[in-house]
């Protein structure tokens, strides 16, 4: 299949498929006599697995490092499961995180009733304040990621 029926079939976008391929994430398809890149089912299946692992929020090192464990069946399963482990600790640490700022997001709502003019909102008001020192170990300012949706 072309570029684009691989695309249209796995849901996404033909610069995707590029990207991964640049990136060692989808093997380099063969090409065509008119110099088209022809993909094969098993770059589809590869390219599942990856959409899988970006659902998981998984990075793109940690998806290289899956795809070689899964190119390499014969090997013990450890660094999966190491890998995995590390992830699951990194989701726990953004869960505390998006806690505090589910907190903080709440007490900056609590400062708006949403009454009175623009000039008068707390909300806008307590933003336009400078940010505290992030060294102190507060939260203020910090940005966490994944947590805006993906577009």
């Amino acid at each position: 299949m072309k570029i684009g029926e691989l695309a249209r079939r796995s849901g996404v976008k033909v610069e995707t498929l590029r990207y991964y391929e640049r990136e060692g994430l989808l093997p380099e398809p063969e090409r065509s006599d008119g110099n088209y890149r022809v993909y094969r089912d098993a770059h589809a299946e590869r390219l599942d697995f990856i959409r899988h692992c970006r659902a998981l929020d998984m990075t793109l090192d940690e998806i290289r490092a899956l795809l070689v464990c899964q190119d390499h069946p014969e090997h013990p399963c450890e660094d999966a499961d190491a890998l995995i482990e590390a992830h699951l600790g990194h989701v726990e640490q953004r869960i505390v995180q998006l806690s505090r700022l589910k907190a903080e997001l709440e007490g900056l709502r609590q400062r708006c009733a949403g009454h009175g003019t623009a000039g008068e909102c707390g909300i806008l008001n307590e933003l336009a304040q400078p940010v505290g020192d992030v060294s102190d170990g507060g939260n203020a300012g910090v940005h966490v990621g994944g947590a805006h949706p993906r577009r």
